[in-house]
């Protein structure tokens, strides 16, 4: 059996495909086909991508409150 390499993904292409899938236009399973992906991953990318993103937003708490 041949040995195939796993593919890896960059930050970008997870953000993109994360928010394609939060956006609910296309169902899991046309993002996940369009991207030839697993469910899972989409899953787990977008969970990471909900989870993470109040962090964007604490730098800017230091800087409303000089305003």
């Amino acid at each position: 059996m041949a040995c195939t390499k796993r593919r890896q993904f960059i930050p970008d292409f997870k953000v993109k495909v994360a928010i394609e899938a939060i956006k609910e236009r296309e169902t899991l399973s046309q993002v996940v086909q369009k991207r030839n992906l697993q469910p899972a991953q989409v899953i787990k990318w977008k969970k990471e991508c909900k989870d993470s993103m109040s962090s964007v937003f604490e730098n800017s708490k230091k800087d409303d409150k000089r305003e």
